[in-house]
C-alpha cells in the first residue's frame, strides 16, 4: 500500500516551510499561521436553545441520551454549521471534526470559524495525524492525561495552505479514496466477526454435542439442552464443583482479577475499582486447581482457572472441582451464550438480568443441570477446540494485521496529500 503511494506523482517545485510537521511544500501554498485562517468562536449559550454536540474521533456528533451530562447545560459554546471543533485535551486525542449542524459543546472543546477554507479540506487537514501531533506539541500540562492546548497556542501552528479549487479537488479525492478504504476496512471487520461466531459455535457444538457427528443422540428431558449423545450424563452442577470460603488472615497473598479472555490476571495489571487493595484482610484464597466465578458477570463469562496461590474479591465464588471434570472443560463451556443465559436467568437481585446488582448464588449454579461426557471425552474434546481455535485466531490475526496497514495507508495518504507530498488535483 505504500508502494501504492509512492506511485503518484508530485508537484514540480517544493520550499522549506520551517517547520518540521509541514516539512516541504508545494512552491505556490501560502504560508500563514492558523490564527489568520480561522476565527476562534467563543460565544456562550444553552444546550435548551442549541442541541447538545460530542466532540468524537469520529466527528460532531449529536450528543447521546446516554452520555454523561454535566449540570453546567446553560454554560457551553456555540457551534454553527462549518465550524471546525477540536477537544483540547491531549485524553481525547483525535476528538475533532467539521459540524454539519448548529449545535453547543461543553467549554472544553475549541470551536473554530474557518476563512477561506473549504470545509472538507479543512476536515482532512485538521484531523491530520501530524496536524494532530502539532496541536498538542504546542499544549501545556503536569502530566499526560491534564494536557490542554488553547486557542492562543493553537493560532501559532503554521500551515501550508492550497489555492482553494486545489483544497476541493484534494477534498474530492480525499473523500473518494478514504470511502474505498473504510468499505475495505468494513469487509475486514465483518470477516473478523463471522470467524469470532465460527469459532463460538464450534466451541459450544463441540461441548453439548462431542466430537462424533455419527453419535447416538438422546432427548436429555431439559429444554435449553436439547439432544445429547445417548453415552453422556446429565447431572447437577452441585455434584461436580462444591464451593470453598478459606479466608486470608494476612491479606499478604498476591490478588487476582478475573477478565474475560485473559481469566485470572494479577490485580496490579488491571484496574478493578470494585477492589481495594490496601487491606485484604477476610478475602478469599485460591488454590491450583480452582474454579473461580464473579457472581455478577457469569452470564457473559467471567471465570477463570486458578493456577497459583493467591487471593480473590469475596464477591467471587471459589468452587473445588471433582473428580468427573476436567476443568479446562467446564472453562469452555461457562463461557458459551447457551449456558450463559441459564446463569442469567438463575441469577437473583434487584434489577435485571444485566444489572450490577445480580449475582449467581451457588444453590442457584448449582441446580443447573449440565450434559456429562466422561472424562477421557472432556480432554478430547479440549484437544480439538484448542487445535481448532488456533487456526481460526491465525485467520483472525491475519485479518487483523490487514487492518492495521489499512489504517496505516489511510493516515499516510491523508498527511501526504494535505502537506502537498503527493499531487492529487
Amino acid at each position: 500500500m505504500i508502494e501504492q503511494l509512492a506511485a503518484l506523482p508530485t508537484y514540480e517545485a517544493y520550499k522549506d516551510s520551517g517547520v518540521e510537521w509541514l516539512g516541504e511544500i508545494p512552491a505556490h501554498w501560502t504560508l500563514t499561521r492558523l490564527g489568520t485562517r480561522f476565527e476562534e468562536r467563543r460565544q456562550k449559550v444553552s444546550d435548551k436553545d442549541f442541541p447538545p454536540l460530542s466532540v468524537t474521533k469520529n466527528g460532531i456528533l449529536p450528543q447521546l441520551d446516554t452520555a454523561a451530562k454535566t449540570n453546567d447545560g446553560d454554560n457551553r459554546k456555540l457551534v454553527k454549521k462549518g465550524d471546525f471543533v477540536i477537544n483540547s485535551r491531549s485524553d481525547r486525542k483525535g476528538s475533532s471534526g467539521v459540524s454539519d449542524r448548529d449545535g453547543s459543546v461543553s467549554l472544553i472543546n475549541i470551536v473554530l470559524t474557518p476563512n477561506g477554507i473549504y470545509p472538507q479540506y479543512c476536515n482532512s487537514l485538521l484531523k491530520s495525524n501530524s496536524f494532530i501531533e502539532e496541536f498538542y506539541r504546542m499544549g501545556h500540562g503536569i502530566v499526560a492525561d491534564l494536557w490542554t492546548t488553547r486557542y492562543d497556542e493553537m493560532k501559532a501552528i503554521i500551515l501550508g495552505i492550497p489555492p482553494l479549487l486545489e483544497q476541493t479537488a484534494i477534498a474530492a479525492f480525499l473523500d473518494r479514496k478514504t470511502a474505498q478504504i473504510e468499505q475495505a476496512l468494513a469487509i475486514k471487520e465483518q470477516q473478523i466477526a463471522l470467524l469470532k461466531e465460527r469459532k463460538q459455535i464450534l466451541i459450544q457444538n463441540a461441548v453439548t454435542r462431542g466430537l462424533d457427528p455419527n453419535v447416538t443422540m438422546r432427548d436429555s428431558g431439559v429444554e435449553w439442552i436439547g439432544e445429547v449423545p445417548a453415552h453422556w450424563e446429565l447431572t447437577r452442577l452441585k455434584y461436580i464443583f462444591s464451593e470453598t470460603n478459606k479466608r486470608t488472615k494476612t491479606g499478604k497473598e498476591v490478588l487476582f482479577s478475573l477478565r474475560m479472555e485473559q481469566g485470572l490476571v494479577p490485580h496490579n495489571d488491571v484496574s478493578d475499582k470494585h477492589i481495594a487493595d490496601d487491606n485484604l484482610i477476610d478475602y478469599k484464597i485460591i488454590r491450583p486447581g480452582q474454579m473461580i466465578m464473579n457472581r455478577m458477570r457469569a452470564a457473559i463469562g467471567i471465570f477463570g482457572l486458578a493456577d497459583k496461590f493467591g487471593l480473590v474479591s469475596p464477591d467471587y465464588a471459589v468452587f473445588n472441582i471433582g473428580q468427573k471434570a476436567f476443568p479446562e472443560y467446564f472453562l469452555r463451556l461457562f463461557k458459551t451464550p447457551l449456558i450463559g443465559e441459564q446463569f442469567r436467568l438463575n441469577s437473583k437481585g434487584l434489577g435485571t438480568g444485566s444489572s450490577g446488582f445480580m449475582r449467581l448464588y451457588t444453590e442457584n449454579f448449582g441446580d443447573i443441570k449440565v450434559s456429562l461426557p466422561s472424562k477421557e471425552e472432556q480432554v478430547n474434546i479440549v484437544t480439538y477446540i484448542e487445535t481448532q481455535s488456533a487456526k481460526i485466531d491465525q485467520a483472525i490475526a491475519i485479518q487483523q494485521q490487514q487492518i492495521d496497514k489499512l489504517k496505516e495507508y489511510k493516515a499516510t495518504l491523508i498527511n501526504s496529500a494535505v502537506t502537498g507530498k503527493i499531487k492529487v488535483a
